[in-house]
């Protein structure tokens, strides 16, 4: 059963599913939703094309699920980039 969400948590909600070292993990423990709440929501607020593009990119993405990810946090960084 999917929450009442308001217009700007779908938002956020699509823009945290599009990022790809955002887990669905993460978007669960924020608003409580599992992968399959996440995909629906996007099926419905996208477009079709926009939607099968985005179920290519997250099937099978190691970083989209914690358990399948090589590193725990962050992402690695350059020691010559900025700390900005």
């Amino acid at each position: 059963m999917v929450p009442e969400l308001t217009p700007e948590d779908t938002d956020r909600i699509i823009g945290m599913a599009w990022e790809d070292r955002t887990p669905f993990e993460a978007i669960e423990a924020q608003f409580g939703l599992k992968e399959n709440d996440v995909r629906n929501i996007m099926r419905r607020e996208l477009k079709a094309g926009s939607f099968r593009r985005w179920r290519e990119r997250v099937k099978g993405r190691a970083t989209k699920h914690r358990t399948r990810r090589g590193f725990d946090t962050g992402r690695f960084r350059c020691s010559e980039q900025r700390n900005n």
